[in-house]
Protein backbone atom coordinates (compact mmCIF):
# COMPACT_ATOMS: atom_id res chain seq x y z
CA UNK A 1 0.00 0.00 0.00
CA UNK A 2 1.25 3.15 -0.79
CA UNK A 3 2.11 5.89 1.81
CA UNK A 4 0.80 8.75 -0.42
CA UNK A 5 -2.74 9.69 0.65
CA UNK A 6 -4.74 13.12 0.02
CA UNK A 7 -7.89 14.50 1.20
CA UNK A 8 -10.00 15.82 -2.12
CA UNK A 9 -9.21 19.72 -2.75
CA UNK A 10 -10.66 22.48 -0.58
CA UNK A 11 -10.40 19.53 3.30
CA UNK A 12 -7.15 19.76 5.29
CA UNK A 13 -6.71 17.29 7.82
CA UNK A 14 -4.13 16.90 11.26
CA UNK A 15 -3.87 13.92 13.37
CA UNK A 16 -2.83 13.57 16.96
CA UNK A 17 -2.08 10.82 19.71
CA UNK A 18 -3.84 12.19 22.53
CA UNK A 19 -3.83 9.21 24.78
CA UNK A 20 -6.80 7.30 24.38
CA UNK A 21 -4.82 4.15 23.28
CA UNK A 22 -3.13 2.51 25.64
CA UNK A 23 -0.26 2.31 23.25
CA UNK A 24 0.43 6.17 22.32
CA UNK A 25 -1.02 4.88 18.85
CA UNK A 26 -2.46 8.24 16.88
CA UNK A 27 -6.29 8.28 18.33
CA UNK A 28 -7.60 11.79 17.20
CA UNK A 29 -8.11 13.68 14.16
CA UNK A 30 -9.59 16.45 12.38
CA UNK A 31 -10.91 17.49 8.92
CA UNK A 32 -11.87 20.80 7.57
CA UNK A 33 -13.44 22.13 5.21
CA UNK A 34 -11.74 25.85 3.53
CA UNK A 35 -15.23 26.59 3.48
CA UNK A 36 -19.02 25.34 4.16
CA UNK A 37 -19.50 22.24 2.56
CA UNK A 38 -22.56 20.01 1.60
CA UNK A 39 -22.64 16.68 3.94
CA UNK A 40 -24.77 14.09 3.75
CA UNK A 41 -24.64 10.62 6.04
CA UNK A 42 -25.58 7.07 6.71
CA UNK A 43 -25.89 5.62 9.76
CA UNK A 44 -26.15 2.30 11.88
CA UNK A 45 -29.66 1.23 12.49
CA UNK A 46 -28.72 -0.39 15.53
CA UNK A 47 -31.55 0.60 18.09
CA UNK A 48 -28.28 1.33 20.66
CA UNK A 49 -26.50 3.81 18.80
CA UNK A 50 -23.62 5.92 20.16
CA UNK A 51 -23.50 9.30 21.25
CA UNK A 52 -21.69 10.62 18.15
CA UNK A 53 -24.29 8.98 16.10
CA UNK A 54 -27.20 10.71 17.78
CA UNK A 55 -25.20 14.02 17.37
CA UNK A 56 -24.07 13.62 13.68
CA UNK A 57 -28.00 13.06 12.97
CA UNK A 58 -29.61 16.04 14.47
CA UNK A 59 -26.74 18.34 13.40
CA UNK A 60 -27.21 17.40 9.81
CA UNK A 61 -31.04 18.00 10.01
CA UNK A 62 -30.45 21.23 11.84
CA UNK A 63 -27.61 22.80 9.44
CA UNK A 64 -29.55 20.98 6.60
CA UNK A 65 -26.38 19.48 5.03
CA UNK A 66 -24.32 22.39 5.40
CA UNK A 67 -21.03 21.73 7.51
CA UNK A 68 -17.28 22.74 8.43
CA UNK A 69 -15.68 19.83 10.12
CA UNK A 70 -15.12 16.32 11.53
CA UNK A 71 -13.38 15.32 14.64
CA UNK A 72 -13.01 11.74 15.22
CA UNK A 73 -11.32 9.22 18.42
CA UNK A 74 -10.28 6.08 18.65
CA UNK A 75 -10.02 4.33 21.78
CA UNK A 76 -13.42 4.94 23.19
CA UNK A 77 -16.47 4.03 21.50
CA UNK A 78 -18.64 7.31 23.77
CA UNK A 79 -21.82 4.51 23.24
CA UNK A 80 -23.93 3.77 25.77
CA UNK A 81 -22.88 6.46 27.96
CA UNK A 82 -25.72 8.52 28.68
CA UNK A 83 -26.09 11.88 29.38
CA UNK A 84 -22.22 12.39 30.16
CA UNK A 85 -21.77 10.60 26.49
CA UNK A 86 -24.14 13.58 25.26
CA UNK A 87 -22.78 16.21 26.58
CA UNK A 88 -18.95 15.01 25.76
CA UNK A 89 -19.84 14.71 22.13
CA UNK A 90 -21.00 18.01 21.93
CA UNK A 91 -17.79 19.72 24.00
CA UNK A 92 -15.84 17.82 20.99
CA UNK A 93 -17.99 19.38 18.57
CA UNK A 94 -17.95 22.68 20.66
CA UNK A 95 -13.93 22.85 20.94
CA UNK A 96 -13.23 21.85 16.84
CA UNK A 97 -15.45 24.63 16.06
CA UNK A 98 -13.69 26.95 17.92
CA UNK A 99 -10.40 26.06 16.39
CA UNK A 100 -12.12 25.99 12.87
CA UNK A 101 -13.90 29.33 13.96
CA UNK A 102 -17.51 28.13 13.31
CA UNK A 103 -20.08 26.99 15.11
CA UNK A 104 -20.64 23.71 17.10
CA UNK A 105 -23.21 22.84 14.47
CA UNK A 106 -21.46 22.94 11.56
CA UNK A 107 -18.80 20.19 13.18
CA UNK A 108 -19.53 16.28 13.04
CA UNK A 109 -18.64 14.05 15.01
CA UNK A 110 -16.99 9.78 14.81
CA UNK A 111 -16.39 7.92 18.17
CA UNK A 112 -14.98 4.36 18.06
CA UNK A 113 -13.33 1.79 20.81
CA UNK A 114 -14.89 0.35 23.74
CA UNK A 115 -18.43 0.71 24.34
CA UNK A 116 -19.85 1.39 27.80
CA UNK A 117 -16.57 3.87 28.63
CA UNK A 118 -16.86 7.29 29.27
CA UNK A 119 -14.63 9.37 27.09
CA UNK A 120 -11.54 11.09 28.99
CA UNK A 121 -12.33 14.69 28.44
CA UNK A 122 -8.86 15.88 29.31
CA UNK A 123 -6.95 14.14 26.98
CA UNK A 124 -9.39 14.98 24.20
CA UNK A 125 -9.99 18.49 24.87
CA UNK A 126 -5.98 18.59 24.68
CA UNK A 127 -5.52 16.70 21.70
CA UNK A 128 -8.07 18.94 19.52
CA UNK A 129 -6.37 22.66 21.03
CA UNK A 130 -3.40 20.75 19.47
CA UNK A 131 -4.80 21.14 15.91
CA UNK A 132 -4.10 24.75 14.27
CA UNK A 133 -3.90 26.00 10.77
CA UNK A 134 -0.35 25.45 10.35
CA UNK A 135 -0.34 21.64 11.24
CA UNK A 136 -3.00 20.65 8.56
CA UNK A 137 -2.84 19.84 5.03
CA UNK A 138 -4.35 17.68 2.51
CA UNK A 139 -1.94 14.81 3.55
CA UNK A 140 -4.25 12.28 5.47
CA UNK A 141 -2.30 9.16 5.90
CA UNK A 142 -2.07 9.78 9.35
CA UNK A 143 -5.58 10.66 9.81
CA UNK A 144 -6.53 7.11 8.38
CA UNK A 145 -4.09 6.03 11.36
CA UNK A 146 -5.78 7.45 14.00
CA UNK A 147 -9.45 6.25 13.41
CA UNK A 148 -8.48 2.44 13.37
CA UNK A 149 -8.99 0.36 16.52
CA UNK A 150 -8.24 -3.31 15.58
CA UNK A 151 -7.65 -2.93 12.25
CA UNK A 152 -4.20 -4.36 11.23
CA UNK A 153 -4.02 -1.58 8.48
CA UNK A 154 -5.55 1.34 7.58
CA UNK A 155 -7.67 1.61 4.71
CA UNK A 156 -7.74 4.25 2.24
CA UNK A 157 -9.37 4.92 -1.59
CA UNK A 158 -8.84 7.38 -4.09
CA UNK A 159 -10.71 7.89 -7.89
CA UNK A 160 -11.38 10.33 -10.44
CA UNK A 161 -13.99 11.15 -12.90
CA UNK A 162 -15.48 13.70 -15.12
CA UNK A 163 -18.58 15.89 -15.15
CA UNK A 164 -19.05 18.20 -18.35
CA UNK A 165 -15.37 18.46 -18.84
CA UNK A 166 -14.21 19.04 -15.29
CA UNK A 167 -12.49 16.77 -13.58
CA UNK A 168 -13.45 15.55 -9.73
CA UNK A 169 -11.63 13.69 -7.32
CA UNK A 170 -13.44 11.38 -4.62
CA UNK A 171 -11.10 10.46 -1.98
CA UNK A 172 -11.92 8.46 1.41
CA UNK A 173 -11.02 6.13 4.22
CA UNK A 174 -12.41 3.67 6.72
CA UNK A 175 -11.86 1.89 9.99
CA UNK A 176 -13.48 -1.34 10.59
CA UNK A 177 -12.29 -5.36 11.22
CA UNK A 178 -14.75 -6.42 13.88
CA UNK A 179 -18.70 -5.88 14.51
CA UNK A 180 -19.08 -5.46 10.66
CA UNK A 181 -22.53 -6.50 9.13
CA UNK A 182 -24.63 -4.91 6.90
CA UNK A 183 -27.56 -1.89 8.14
CA UNK A 184 -26.23 0.56 7.81
CA UNK A 185 -22.37 -1.06 8.15
CA UNK A 186 -18.91 0.23 8.17
CA UNK A 187 -17.72 0.94 11.38
CA UNK A 188 -16.50 5.00 10.41
CA UNK A 189 -15.80 6.26 7.01
CA UNK A 190 -14.69 9.82 5.96
CA UNK A 191 -15.25 10.73 2.29
CA UNK A 192 -14.20 13.79 0.60
CA UNK A 193 -15.02 14.94 -2.77
CA UNK A 194 -14.34 18.44 -4.52
CA UNK A 195 -17.40 17.86 -6.68
CA UNK A 196 -20.56 20.40 -6.15
CA UNK A 197 -23.39 18.97 -4.68
CA UNK A 198 -26.34 19.82 -3.14
CA UNK A 199 -26.89 18.29 0.48
CA UNK A 200 -29.97 15.99 -0.47
CA UNK A 201 -28.38 15.33 -3.98
CA UNK A 202 -25.67 13.97 -1.72
CA UNK A 203 -27.34 12.16 0.82
CA UNK A 204 -29.55 10.43 -2.39
CA UNK A 205 -25.39 9.67 -3.37
CA UNK A 206 -24.11 8.28 -0.44
CA UNK A 207 -26.82 5.81 0.53
CA UNK A 208 -26.88 4.39 -3.35
CA UNK A 209 -23.06 3.67 -2.91
CA UNK A 210 -23.17 2.66 0.55
CA UNK A 211 -26.03 0.09 -0.93
CA UNK A 212 -23.55 -1.17 -3.06
CA UNK A 213 -20.89 -1.57 -0.71
CA UNK A 214 -20.75 -1.12 3.10
CA UNK A 215 -24.19 -3.02 3.13
CA UNK A 216 -22.52 -5.98 1.22
CA UNK A 217 -20.13 -6.82 3.29
CA UNK A 218 -19.83 -8.98 6.57
CA UNK A 219 -17.07 -10.27 9.09
CA UNK A 220 -18.89 -11.64 12.44
CA UNK A 221 -22.65 -10.77 11.82
CA UNK A 222 -22.38 -8.24 14.80
CA UNK A 223 -23.86 -4.85 13.76
CA UNK A 224 -22.04 -1.75 15.51
CA UNK A 225 -23.71 1.00 17.46
CA UNK A 226 -20.97 3.43 16.17
CA UNK A 227 -21.33 2.61 12.02
CA UNK A 228 -21.21 5.98 10.13
CA UNK A 229 -20.32 6.85 6.62
CA UNK A 230 -20.10 10.71 6.05
CA UNK A 231 -19.58 12.21 3.10
CA UNK A 232 -18.42 16.01 2.46
CA UNK A 233 -18.44 17.87 -0.93
CA UNK A 234 -16.37 20.47 -1.47
CA UNK A 235 -17.17 21.94 -4.91
CA UNK A 236 -14.14 23.61 -5.84
CA UNK A 237 -13.25 21.48 -9.09
CA UNK A 238 -16.64 23.42 -10.58
CA UNK A 239 -17.80 19.81 -11.36
CA UNK A 240 -21.69 19.83 -10.94
CA UNK A 241 -23.74 17.44 -9.66
CA UNK A 242 -26.88 17.19 -10.96
CA UNK A 243 -29.72 14.97 -11.27
CA UNK A 244 -28.55 14.08 -15.25
CA UNK A 245 -24.53 13.72 -13.75
CA UNK A 246 -25.80 12.17 -10.87
CA UNK A 247 -24.80 8.13 -12.27
CA UNK A 248 -21.79 9.43 -13.02
CA UNK A 249 -20.71 11.17 -9.90
CA UNK A 250 -22.54 8.04 -7.81
CA UNK A 251 -20.13 5.58 -10.20
CA UNK A 252 -16.65 7.36 -9.11
CA UNK A 253 -17.68 7.24 -5.48
CA UNK A 254 -19.59 3.71 -4.92
CA UNK A 255 -15.46 3.02 -6.79
CA UNK A 256 -14.07 4.18 -3.83
CA UNK A 257 -16.78 2.70 -0.75
CA UNK A 258 -16.64 -0.75 -2.60
CA UNK A 259 -12.35 -0.74 -2.47
CA UNK A 260 -13.19 0.52 1.25
CA UNK A 261 -15.59 -2.04 1.87
CA UNK A 262 -13.65 -5.03 0.55
CA UNK A 263 -10.41 -4.08 2.52
CA UNK A 264 -12.43 -3.97 5.55
CA UNK A 265 -13.59 -8.03 4.81
CA UNK A 266 -10.25 -8.38 4.23
CA UNK A 267 -8.95 -7.15 7.14
CA UNK A 268 -11.51 -8.88 9.21
CA UNK A 269 -10.37 -9.80 12.90
CA UNK A 270 -8.31 -12.79 12.55
CA UNK A 271 -8.78 -12.84 8.58
CA UNK A 272 -6.74 -14.66 6.54
CA UNK A 273 -8.54 -14.42 3.15
CA UNK A 274 -11.24 -12.54 1.33
CA UNK A 275 -14.41 -14.32 0.73
CA UNK A 276 -16.81 -13.05 -2.53
CA UNK A 277 -20.32 -14.47 -2.71
CA UNK A 278 -22.07 -14.23 -5.69
CA UNK A 279 -25.78 -15.37 -5.59
CA UNK A 280 -27.17 -15.45 -8.60
CA UNK A 281 -30.56 -16.79 -10.76
CA UNK A 282 -32.67 -15.10 -8.15
CA UNK A 283 -36.29 -14.18 -8.42
CA UNK A 284 -35.27 -10.36 -7.34
CA UNK A 285 -32.33 -8.45 -5.43
CA UNK A 286 -34.22 -9.37 -1.99
CA UNK A 287 -33.97 -12.87 -2.33
CA UNK A 288 -30.45 -12.42 -3.46
CA UNK A 289 -29.05 -10.83 -0.49
CA UNK A 290 -31.10 -12.34 2.03
CA UNK A 291 -29.17 -15.99 0.87
CA UNK A 292 -25.66 -14.29 0.42
CA UNK A 293 -26.38 -12.50 4.09
CA UNK A 294 -27.20 -16.08 5.26
CA UNK A 295 -24.02 -17.76 3.81
CA UNK A 296 -21.75 -15.14 4.69
CA UNK A 297 -22.38 -15.39 8.37
CA UNK A 298 -22.54 -18.92 8.90
CA UNK A 299 -19.59 -19.46 11.23
CA UNK A 300 -19.84 -22.91 9.63
CA UNK A 301 -18.82 -21.82 5.86
CA UNK A 302 -16.37 -19.14 7.41
CA UNK A 303 -14.46 -22.09 9.39
CA UNK A 304 -14.83 -24.24 6.48
CA UNK A 305 -13.01 -21.96 4.09
CA UNK A 306 -10.77 -20.83 6.57
CA UNK A 307 -9.28 -24.82 6.96
CA UNK A 308 -9.64 -25.13 3.05
CA UNK A 309 -12.55 -27.63 3.20
CA UNK A 310 -14.61 -27.67 0.58
CA UNK A 311 -17.47 -28.44 2.62
CA UNK A 312 -20.46 -27.59 0.11
CA UNK A 313 -23.09 -28.71 2.22
CA UNK A 314 -22.49 -25.70 4.54
CA UNK A 315 -23.05 -23.29 1.98
CA UNK A 316 -26.00 -24.96 1.03
CA UNK A 317 -27.54 -25.92 4.02
CA UNK A 318 -26.83 -21.79 4.85
CA UNK A 319 -28.96 -20.85 1.55
CA UNK A 320 -31.34 -23.28 3.20
CA UNK A 321 -32.17 -21.08 6.65
CA UNK A 322 -31.64 -17.86 4.80
CA UNK A 323 -35.86 -17.91 4.90
CA UNK A 324 -35.72 -17.16 1.17
CA UNK A 325 -37.84 -19.35 -0.66
CA UNK A 326 -35.70 -21.45 -2.35
CA UNK A 327 -35.98 -24.70 -4.28
CA UNK A 328 -33.46 -27.12 -3.39
CA UNK A 329 -33.66 -29.10 -6.31
CA UNK A 330 -32.64 -25.95 -8.61
CA UNK A 331 -29.13 -25.01 -7.21
CA UNK A 332 -26.03 -25.11 -8.52
CA UNK A 333 -22.82 -24.23 -6.30
CA UNK A 334 -19.29 -23.32 -7.98
CA UNK A 335 -15.78 -22.54 -6.09
CA UNK A 336 -13.43 -20.59 -8.07
CA UNK A 337 -13.18 -18.10 -10.45
CA UNK A 338 -13.35 -18.14 -14.58
CA UNK A 339 -11.03 -21.09 -16.28
CA UNK A 340 -10.14 -22.12 -12.60
CA UNK A 341 -13.97 -23.00 -11.62
CA UNK A 342 -15.11 -26.05 -10.34
CA UNK A 343 -18.52 -26.98 -10.24
CA UNK A 344 -19.63 -29.45 -6.76
CA UNK A 345 -23.75 -28.81 -6.84
CA UNK A 346 -25.82 -29.09 -10.20
CA UNK A 347 -29.89 -29.15 -10.19
CA UNK A 348 -29.45 -30.06 -6.00
CA UNK A 349 -27.50 -32.97 -6.53
CA UNK A 350 -23.36 -33.59 -5.56
CA UNK A 351 -21.08 -33.97 -8.11
CA UNK A 352 -18.07 -36.13 -8.87
CA UNK A 353 -15.89 -32.92 -8.57
CA UNK A 354 -12.44 -32.90 -8.10
CA UNK A 355 -12.11 -31.97 -4.29
CA UNK A 356 -8.40 -31.56 -3.73
CA UNK A 357 -8.22 -29.13 -5.68
CA UNK A 358 -11.56 -27.42 -4.71
CA UNK A 359 -9.63 -27.32 -1.77
CA UNK A 360 -6.80 -25.20 -3.45
CA UNK A 361 -9.21 -22.91 -4.59
CA UNK A 362 -10.02 -22.17 -0.42
CA UNK A 363 -6.17 -21.82 -0.06
CA UNK A 364 -5.97 -18.73 -1.31
CA UNK A 365 -6.21 -15.07 -0.14
CA UNK A 366 -9.27 -13.94 -2.76
CA UNK A 367 -11.92 -16.98 -2.55
CA UNK A 368 -14.94 -17.38 -4.56
CA UNK A 369 -18.51 -19.05 -4.07
CA UNK A 370 -21.04 -18.35 -6.42
CA UNK A 371 -24.44 -20.13 -5.79
CA UNK A 372 -27.26 -20.09 -8.58
CA UNK A 373 -30.71 -20.18 -7.10
CA UNK A 374 -31.90 -21.49 -10.93
CA UNK A 375 -35.04 -19.20 -10.30
CA UNK A 376 -34.55 -16.12 -12.07
CA UNK A 377 -32.27 -13.31 -13.10
CA UNK A 378 -31.64 -10.98 -10.38
CA UNK A 379 -27.97 -11.25 -8.19
CA UNK A 380 -26.03 -9.71 -5.93
CA UNK A 381 -22.32 -10.27 -4.60
CA UNK A 382 -21.23 -9.75 -0.38
CA UNK A 383 -17.76 -10.17 0.66
CA UNK A 384 -16.70 -11.44 4.05
CA UNK A 385 -13.91 -12.93 5.31
CA UNK A 386 -12.63 -16.65 7.10
CA UNK A 387 -12.92 -17.31 10.93
CA UNK A 388 -9.40 -18.36 12.63
CA UNK A 389 -8.48 -18.97 15.94
CA UNK A 390 -6.89 -15.38 16.26
CA UNK A 391 -10.89 -13.73 15.78
CA UNK A 392 -11.68 -15.77 18.85
CA UNK A 393 -8.36 -14.50 20.92
CA UNK A 394 -9.25 -10.73 20.03
CA UNK A 395 -12.54 -10.69 21.07
CA UNK A 396 -12.08 -12.78 23.97
CA UNK A 397 -10.12 -10.48 25.59
CA UNK A 398 -10.96 -7.01 23.75
CA UNK A 399 -11.86 -5.32 27.00
CA UNK A 400 -9.32 -7.08 29.00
Amino acid sequence: MTDAFLLAPGFRTAATACGLKKDGALDLTLIVSDAPCSAAGVFTTNRVKAAPVLYDQAMLATSAGRMRAVVANAGCANACTGTEGAQNAQRMAELAAEMVGTSADAVLVLSTGVIGRQLDMTKVSAGIRSFTPATMSRDAVRTSQAIMTTDTRPKRATATGTIAGKTFTVAGMAKGAGMIHPGMATMLSVITTDASCEPALLQRAVKTAADQSFNRISVDGDMSTNDTVLLLASGVSGAVVTDATFDAFVAVLAEVCMDLAKKIARDGEGATKLVEIRITGATDGAMAHRVADSIACSPLVKTAIHGNDPNWGRVVCAAGYSGAEINPNTLTLDFGLGIEQIRLVAAGMPLDADLNAASQLLNREHVFVTLDLGLGSAATTMWTCDFSKEYVEVNAHYTT
